[in-house]
C-alpha cells in the first residue's frame, strides 16, 4: 500500500481539527473530522483557491438552513428543499468543487436540536469551519506533493506500454484479448495524466526567478502528453485495422514496423534526455528520423500509384500512414523543447525516475 501525500494530509487535518474541537468544548467534534476531510485539497494553490470559496458557500448553507427551520421547522422535506437550494445556488456561482461540504453543513445545522436552536446551530457552524480551517492549515503547511516528478513518470510509464504494444501488434505477435484490456487501462492512465497537468500547471511560483523555467516546463509537459497521446492513436488504429495491414506487401509491412521502431525509440530517449539520462541528440539522428517521414510518403504514393493493393485496402491504411508521419512532427516539436529548456534552464528540472504501474 503506498500512502499519498493527500492521504497523509487528511489523517493529520482531520487530527488537528478534532483536537481543536476538543479544546473548545465544542460536541460532537466529529463533525470538525468530516468537514476537514471533504476541504483536503492536493495542492497550496487549490488550497488557497478555495478557502474563500469554502467559507462563502458554508456562509450561504448555514443562512439557508437557520431561516428555514426558523419558518418552516425541521421536517425532512424542508432539508430537502434547502439542500436543493444549496446546490443549486453553488451551480450558479461555479463551485462546483463545494457542493458536497456545503450540503453537510446545511444537513447538519438543520438536525441540531430544537431546543437552544441557534447556540446549537452556531456551534455546529463553529465545527465545520474548524475542519475548514485546520485543512487549510494543513495544505499551507505540508511538504507540496512533487506534482512535476508525479507526472513525468505517468508519461513515462503510460509510453513504456504504449510502445511495448506498437511493437507487438507491428509484428503480429499481440495477444487481442490482453490488449484490449490494457487500452482501457491506459485511456483512464491518459485522463489521470491530464488532471495531474492541470495541478502541475496552476502550482504557483514564490521564486521569481523560477517562474519563466517553469512556463517553459508547463509547455514542455503539454507536449510530453500530446505525443504520448498520438502514440496512444497509432496503437487503437493498429488495432482496429491490423487484419487490413496484414494484406499489405511485405516490403510496406517492414518500412511501417521500422518507420514506428524509429520513432519509439526516438520518444523513448527523448523522455529520458529530459531526466537527464542520455545525452543530447545528434542532428545525425534528428535528420535520419527526418528522412524516415519523407520515404514513407514516397513509399506509400509509390504504391498508391501503382495501384499494389486495392482501393478499400488503402482505405484502411490512410489513417496509420498519416498519424505516423503526426506522430513524427510531434516528436520532433517535443525533441525542441527539450533541447531548448536544456540551453537556457540546464538544472531545473526536478523529476527523479520511479518504478511506477500503469494506473
Amino acid at each position: 500500500m503506498k500512502l499519498g501525500a493527500r492521504i497523509l494530509k487528511t489523517g493529520v487535518a482531520i487530527t488537528i481539527a478534532l483536537y481543536i474541537a476538543m479544546w473548545l468544548g465544542l460536541n460532537p467534534p466529529t463533525y470538525a473530522a468530516i468537514a476537514a476531510t471533504f476541504a483536503v485539497q492536493p495542492s497550496i494553490y487549490k488550497s488557497v483557491e478555495t478557502i474563500f470559496n469554502h467559507i462563502q458557500a458554508n456562509v450561504i448553507s448555514a443562512i439557508l438552513a437557520i431561516t428555514f427551520v426558523l419558518l418552516f421547522g425541521q421536517e425532512p422535506f424542508v432539508v430537502g428543499v434547502v439542500v436543493i437550494l444549496v446546490i443549486g445556488i453553488n451551480l450558479r456561482l461555479n463551485k462546483e468543487d463545494i457542493i458536497p461540504l456545503a450540503v453537510v453543513t446545511s444537513i447538519i445545522i438543520m438536525m441540531s436540536p430544537s431546543d437552544a436552536f441557534l447556540a446549537f446551530a452556531l456551534e455546529r457552524f463553529s465545527l465545520i469551519m474548524i475542519g475548514v480551517l485546520s485543512s487549510f492549515g494543513v495544505n499551507m503547511l505540508f511538504l507540496p506533493p512533487k506534482h512535476e516528478t508525479q507526472l513525468y513518470n505517468k508519461i513515462v510509464n503510460a509510453n513504456d506500454y504504449i510502445v511495448q504494444w506498437i511493437r507487438l501488434l507491428t509484428r503480429h505477435e499481440a495477444d487481442y484479448q490482453t490488449l484490449n484490456q490494457d487500452i482501457s487501462k491506459l485511456n483512464e492512465s491518459i485522463v489521470k495524466m491530464d488532471n495531474l497537468f492541470l495541478l502541475y500547471r496552476d502550482e504557483r511560483n514564490y521564486v521569481k526567478k523560477n517562474a519563466y523555467s517553469k512556463m517553459r516546463k508547463v509547455v514542455l509537459f503539454r507536449q510530453m502528453i500530446r505525443t504520448s497521446k498520438k502514440a496512444m492513436d497509432i496503437l487503437e488504429t493498429l488495432s482496429k485495422h491490423e487484419n487490413s495491414l496484414q494484406q499489405l506487401p511485405d516490403s510496406l509491412q517492414d518500412l511501417l514496423q521500422q518507420q514506428l521502431d524509429d520513432l519509439t525509440n526516438f520518444h523513448d530517449r527523448i523522455l529520458l534526455k529530459y531526466a537527464g539520462k542520455v545525452r543530447q541528440e545528434s542532428e545525425e539522428l534528428y535528420e535520419d528520423v527526418n528522412e524516415d517521414k519523407q520515404q514513407l510518403a514516397d513509399v506509400f504514393l509509390n504504391y498508391y500509384d501503382d495501384q499494389m493493393a486495392t482501393r478499400s485496402e488503402w482505405v484502411h491504411v490512410f489513417p496509420v500512414i498519416a498519424l505516423i508521419i503526426e506522430y513524427n512532427e510531434e516528436l520532433e516539436h517535443l525533441d525542441r523543447l527539450v533541447g531548448g529548456f536544456f540551453t537556457y534552464h540546464t538544472t531545473e528540472n526536478e523529476v527523479e525516475l520511479e518504478d511506477d504501474r500503469m494506473d
